[in-house]
């Protein structure tokens, strides 16, 4: 069982990286989003719990994130879990670390996936998302096929997100470091910490990340 946590600022590739990681080493993936909305649909008591608290326009309580945590624990998925947006705040990583304890896991590695934030502006400016499936295409380092068809599911919608603009994103930069910097110095301290540069290609990206994992999964 090998747990992670992928660190990096939006558009760094945490979400291609998770996917690529599914792929290969069974691992499953933990958005926080993606739980919160599994589990407003869901039915159980903790799913009741959860579209109570959004259907008031509140901000769901670290509880109930980690009771939703400990729950995807128990589930027995997969060969090990990359958590993905949790923890962003030292309280956060603090029960985290707890719950892993307390469930007989470990953190085997914190993964900072490094970028320029120059570099990632102008990245992230030219990148546009299928339509249908949600592959993402950039202009620069991946652009959409010629035929104007996605090579995943073959549609022919492409979006960019609105917020995808560069006063947008240096914003939303400013968030994430003012945010994350505690966490990358509780994590260093602990030893768990290993940076990525994660303005590679895709697959320097993942073999960085192999290492790592290769390393400390003994």
């Amino acid at each position: 069982m090998t747990n992670i946590i992928l660190l990096g600022p939006p558009g760094a590739g945490k979400g291609t990286q998770a996917r690529l990681l599914e792929q290969e080493r069974g691992m499953v993936q933990l958005s926080t989003g993606d739980m919160l909305r599994e589990a407003k649909d869901s039915g159980t008591e903790m799913g009741k719990k959860v579209a109570e608290v959004m259907a008031r326009g509140q901000l769901v309580t670290d509880e109930i994130v980690i009771g939703l945590i400990e729950e995807k624990l128990a589930s027995g998925d997969g060969k090990g879990f990359i958590f993905d947006g949790f923890p962003r705040t030292l309280p956060q990583a603090d029960a985290l670390g707890k719950l892993l304890a307390r469930t007989g896991q470990k953190l085997d590695a914190v993964i900072e996936m490094q970028v320029d934030d120059e570099a990632l502006v102008q990245r992230i400016t030219a990148r546009s998302t299928c339509g249908s499936c949600g592959e993402v295409y950039n202009d620069i380092t991946k652009p959409i096929p010629a035929d104007g068809k996605c090579e995943k599911c073959g549609g022919t919608e492409f979006k960019r997100r609105a917020d995808d603009n560069e006063d947008s994103l240096k914003q939303r930069l400013m968030e994430y470091y003012k945010k994350t910097s505690p966490l990358i110095g509780y994590y260093y301290a602990q030893g768990d910490l290993f940076g990525v540069d994660g303005l590679g290609e895709i697959e320097d990206v993942a073999a960085q990340i192999a290492a790592v994992l290769d390393q400390q999964v003994k």
